[in-house]
C-alpha cells in the first residue's frame, strides 16, 4: 500500500518513513497535495507546541488535504500532536489556538505531578479495535508529551458508529487512541513503541486494503 508521511515540517519523518517500510508500506515523505490526496493513507506526524503545528500545517494547507481526504473517506493517521490538532483547539500557556476540528475537544496541559509524561505506559483498549487488534491488553507504548485531551466531547449519533477511544493515565485519564472511521489517531508514537507499535502500524496498513 503507498503511504504518504505529509512533511510540514513537524514530526519525526524519518523515523515514522521507516517504521512504516518495516511493515511492508510504500512510503513517501512530501508534502505535495496530489500525492497526499492520492496515496492509499496519509500519515500526519506532529512533535512540539501545538500552535507552531498548526501554523505550519497550514502553511502548506494541510489541513485541506486531511478534510478533502475525510470526504472522501480515505484514511489518514495523525500521531502525537499530529493526533492533537485534529481536535477543536489547544491550550498552552493561557493561549487558544484552533485546529483542525475534526472532533471536538480541548488539548490541555495534563494534570499530572511529573510533565512531560516521557516513556512507556500501558493503555486501555477498547473492545472492537482494529489498531490493537492481536495485541496484549498489557502491551506498552511510548510517549512523550505535556498535554493530551483529557475528556472526549463527540456526541453520540445514532446513525453513525460511535468512534473508538483508548484511554491512558499520567496523573489523569486522556486518550491515547482514536479509530473514527477513516480517521485514526495515536498519542503515543507507534514508531518508537518496538514491535507493539510496529503490530499498530500493520494493523493500519492493512486496513487500507
Amino acid at each position: 500500500m503507498r503511504v504518504v508521511v505529509l512533511d510540514y515540517g513537524s514530526g519525526n519523518l524519518r523515523s515514522a518513513e521507516r517504521a512504516l517500510k518495516r511493515v511492508g508500506a510504500d512510503v513517501e515523505v512530501t508534502a505535495d497535495h496530489r500525492a497526499a490526496l492520492d496515496a492509499d493513507g496519509l500519515v500526519v506526524p506532529g512533535v512540539g507546541a501545538f500552535a507552531a503545528c498548526m501554523a505550519q500545517l497550514k502553511a502548506v494547507r494541510g489541513e485541506r488535504i486531511i478534510g478533502t481526504r475525510l470526504a472522501g473517506g480515505r484514511p489518514v493517521l495523525g500521531i502525537c500532536v499530529g493526533m492533537q490538532i485534529l481536535f477543536s483547539r489547544g491550550i498552552e500557556h493561557g493561549a487558544e489556538t484552533d485546529g483542525c476540528d475534526e472532533w471536538p475537544g480541548t488539548v490541555e496541559r495534563l494534570e499530572a505531578d511529573v510533565v512531560p509524561h516521557m516513556g512507556w505506559n500501558t493503555v486501555r483498549i477498547p473492545d472492537g479495535t482494529t489498531l490493537f487488534d492481536g495485541l496484549p491488553t498489557d502491551s506498552r507504548f511510548y510517549f512523550v508529551h505535556s498535554y493530551g485531551v483529557r475528556k472526549w466531547e463527540l456526541e453520540p449519533d445514532e446513525t453513525l458508529a460511535a468512534p473508538l477511544v483508548t484511554w491512558a493515565n499520567h496523573g489523569c485519564d486522556f486518550v491515547a487512541a482514536v479509530e473514527n472511521g477513516a480517521l485514526s489517531a495515536t498519542q503515543f508514537h507507534p514508531e518508537k513503541s518496538g514491535d507493539a507499535g510496529a503490530h499498530v502500524l500493520d494493523n493500519w496498513l492493512n486496513s487500507l486494503r
